[in-house]
């Protein structure tokens, strides 16, 4: 018998020599197709091979009474070839977290548990494998078989596995419900054997994150209790009770902890991390306990722009409340490039903030900043528009809520409170603040026993001129990496370091999403009204673009320092239709004429000079029109029968001269 692709086979000598069939009766059964020959025997030294599995049943049997061991020596075979270390069981048995002892010192045992869970592994892949298995061993899979097998194994493999059958089978169970941790021996380091298992250690870390955040020396009090049956502990999600019995010694007594054992559990650091994962807010979490990112910042300014908001320090005199403001920072050079203020933190901080930055781009010559980081809580309406990537900036990011760690506005607000504003202003500081920073309040004895004095209350004119002041004084102070910019202000980083790639500013793009809009229509087909002023179309040509019957427009424009418009863009269903030039106007009294007027009267000449050309061009042709008199149209003639002389020729209608000329007129 031999192993020929991957079935066993015995060959044509042992069937007819062996006496199991006679030569004619191979001869017949090979023709009719009732067993598989796998390999024709003939040349040199090469016989015929038929697969066991495909002999009628009545010669198998003869086969496995004649070679009772062909079967096992290939089942060895077969489980030799496919053997395979567990790279996954070497991690597992190398990890004190879940074998419970440190088997890195004993590496023999590591050797033993990973040789185990491999031979395992084997004898579920052939069981697995229906097909695989029948070839070796029959109709199913044979237990029996596979555990002479691996007994057979034993010293060239090196396991330890039982050598019955039932306990083998058994073993192979508990491995494929419970896994790695059944190969360890209860006499050697099992969680069975620990004092403090992992159910032990997950009943007490339980206790600890209670809402009223127990202290220790409670959680060690609660667990006597629960030993004892006084206390109930149950899991919030399904309702479980967890049963004391469960929680016993090798002698089946009460598993009694020591209080420096329960601080111990406690103390862990990874189970500390675990306590306040459960306890601490979310923020606090990841501010204090959580790995952060580690970045370094850019080369050019006006690569990305960072904005975040902020409370000032100092309160208003009407309301008793704070200034909103909302600035905006360039990344590398730290500028405030941009400042708003208001009352409430809503959109139109937002928006009157990104106006002051693009007045301030738009007044130095620079082009689009090409990337930008922003707060979710107010952004988030434009993620589809506006701070949409490559719509206005290349590069968008959407910080992640509460995290002051990842906007860096957030650490620029905090440096210059502390450098500038803290020197120019008293009163800046927190109540809970150390040292310099704390900020003292009396406290209001009343009813309430929630109010406290407030030294001074300031205009609102006085807040935001102030803080104008300090974010100059910012700009134009050193800036914080003086190894990288030695000498150099943050004003200067700014200029002398522009990043050459910028788009150029769209200011239409920009009108059209953070500039002001207003209704208007179009008047005397030439011009528009916005803010009180009159614009002009750039030409009679606007007129094609508008819809039918339709002279209403929105007229966007971003305002200046002073709230007026200086590029008007108009659209209509947004859809843009132009741009408008203001209407400058002259003295009409020539003798005060000066010699703007003079210009400014040439270039209204040549707008209505274009409207006139326009409509020359475009004149409609006269045409005259008359009355057409069509022959009626006859229904179909009907066969009749008529005499010649009945038939009569038509008479047409005279048309006369006045009648041509009316129909001319």
């Amino acid at each position: 018998m031999e192993y020929y692709e991957g079935r066993l086979c015995v060959s044509y000598q042992e069937l007819v020599n062996g006496g199991i069939m006679s030569a004619a009766n191979y001869k017949q059964t090979a023709a009719r197709g009732k067993m598989r020959v796998v390999r024709r025997g003939g040349g040199s030294g090469c016989c015929a091979l038929v697969a066991v599995d495909s002999l009628p049943s009545r010669f198998k049997s003869k086969v496995r009474e004649l070679y009772p061991d062909g079967a096992q020596t290939h089942l060895r075979l077969w489980v030799m070839e496919n053997y395979e270390t567990d790279q996954e069981a070497v991690a597992f048995f190398r990890d004190k977290e879940n074998t419970g002892v440190d088997l890195q010192q004993y590496p023999e045992k590591i050797r033993e548990y990973v040789t185990n869970a491999s031979v395992l592994n084997t004898c579920i892949k052939l069981y697995n494998r229906a097909a695989t298995a029948r070839k070796l061993m029959g109709e199913k899979y044979n237990w029996d078989e596979m555990a002479d097998t691996i007994e057979a194994l034993r010293k060239e493999l090196g396991h330890t596995l039982p050598t019955s059958t039932l306990r083998f089978r058994k073993k192979v169970n508990e491995y494929r419900c419970e896994g790695y941790g059944c190969l360890i021996s209860g006499k050697f380091g099992n969680q069975n054997k620990r004092l403090v298992t992992k159910a032990v250690e997950e009943a007490v870390l339980s206790l600890s994150c209670l809402e009223n955040k127990p202290y220790n020396t409670t959680v060690w009090e609660q667990w006597n209790m629960f030993l004892c049956g006084e206390l109930d502990i149950f899991h919030l999600d399904t309702g479980e009770l967890l049963n004391p019995d469960d929680f016993t010694d090798k002698n089946g007594e009460p598993l009694v902890l020591s209080e420096s054992t329960i601080s111990n559990i406690l103390n862990q650091p990874a189970n500390k991390l675990r306590i306040n994962q459960r306890l601490l807010m979310p923020v606090t979490l990841m501010h204090e306990e959580l790995p952060h990112m580690h970045r370094h910042n850019g080369r050019y300014s006006l690569s990305q722009i960072t904005m975040d908001d902020v409370d000032l320090s100092r309160k208003l005199k009407d309301t008793k409340k704070w200034v909103h403001a909302y600035y905006a920072y360039d990344d590398v050079s730290e500028c405030v490039l941009g400042a708003s203020y208001a009352r409430e933190k809503d959109t139109p901080l937002v928006v009157e903030c990104f106006r002051d930055m693009f007045r301030l781009l738009a007044a130095n010559g620079w082009g689009t900043p090409k990337g930008i980081e922003v707060e979710n809580h107010l952004m988030s309406q434009w993620r589809d528009t506006y701070l949409s990537p490559g719509v206005v900036f290349e590069f968008v990011r959407f910080c992640a809520p509460q995290n002051s760690q990842e906007k860096r506005a957030e650490h620029y607000n905090g440096a210059k409170k502390t450098s500038i504003i803290h020197k120019n202003h008293a009163g800046i500081g927190r109540p809970w603040g150390k040292g310099k920073r704390r900020v003292e309040q009396k406290k209001v004895s009343d009813a309430s026993n929630e109010l406290y004095e407030e030294k001074k209350y300031y205009s609102w004119d006085e807040l935001v001129a102030d803080d104008r002041q300090d974010n100059w004084e910012w700009n134009h102070s050193l800036h914080s990496d003086q190894k990288k910019w030695p000498g150099k202000t943050r004003w200067e980083v700014l200029v002398e370091n522009v990043n050459p790639d910028l788009w150029p500013l769209d200011r239409r793009m920009l009108a059209r999403w953070i500039g002001v809009s207003v209704e208007t229509s179009v008047r005397r087909n030439s011009t528009v009204r916005v803010n009180y002023g009159d614009w002009w179309l750039s030409g009679p040509e606007v007129l094609e673009r508008l819809a039918p019957n339709n002279y209403k427009v929105t007229a966007c424009y971003l305002p200046n320092e002073e709230g007026q418009p200086q590029d008007v863009y108009l659209y209509q269903d947004d859809r843009y239709i132009d741009t408008v030039e203001k209407v400058e106007t002259y003295n009409r009294v020539m003798a005060e004429q000066t010699a703007e007027d003079r210009e400014k009267f040439e270039k209204q000449q040549k707008k209505v000079s274009h409207f006139n050309k326009y409509l020359k061009e475009r004149a409609i042709s006269k045409v005259g029109v008359m009355k057409t008199t069509k022959a009626p149209v006859l229904e179909e003639p009907k066969e009749l029968a008529v005499t010649p002389q009945e038939t009569k020729a038509p008479t047409l209608p005279r048309i006369s001269a006045s009648s041509h000329a009316l129909a001319d007129m």
